[in-house]
């Protein structure tokens, strides 16, 4: 026979259970709304873009690098002109200053926030372990375009620039 007592404990251990579950359920499910949405500055991604619609925007470059990680890392260019809709491509530098192999991953982000939904790769190196060895540089392509969607938006056809920002993250390898 099951006791009050019972029930309220097995009710509560499953609580947990619930809650631990939606805990590491919360990461990919958000990163997946963001995606949908553009929430957060996250991009769409592509095959290849629609082509321009003639009205030009600007897109700025930042590069951080977490701690952990010596690396230097920056854009080729600080900032591009780029028509709307058309395909375009930038390039990321990175050096391994260290005296040993690093591996790194890169996330991203777009600001101002509204603009992340049409933001779009078609290329990208986020999300990818990059292994650099003892003093060697790499040059990484992003290829993207602006979504001319982005001209019907009230709330986001007025921006004139879009920030893509890099940080590099060490990725910590099983000894």
């Amino acid at each position: 026979m099951v006791t009050r007592t019972h029930r309220t404990a097995l009710l509560a251990a499953l609580g947990v259970c619930g809650m631990t579950g939606l805990g590491f359920a919360s990461v990919p499910l958000y990163r997946m709304f963001c995606e949908a949405t553009g929430l957060d500055g996250t991009t769409n991604r592509a095959e290849d873009a629609p082509g321009a619609v003639g009205r030009k925007i600007t897109v700025a470059f930042d590069s951080n690098v977490g701690k952990g990680l010596d690396w230097a890392f920056r854009p080729e260019v600080e900032q591009d002109t780029i028509d709307i809709g058309a395909r375009d491509m930038a390039f990321f530098t990175a050096t391994n200053r260290s005296g040993a192999p690093i591996t790194g991953t890169a996330t991203f982000n777009v600001t101002p926030a509204q603009a992340g939904r049409y933001f779009t790769k078609i290329q990208c190196f986020c999300f990818t372990e990059q292994t650099l060895q003892p003093g060697e540089t790499v040059r990484m392509p992003v290829t993207y375009f602006v979504d001319p969607k982005l001209l019907d938006d009230p709330d986001a056809r007025d921006i004139d620039t879009i920030t893509l920002s890099y940080t590099f993250y060490p990725i910590k390898k099983p000894a």
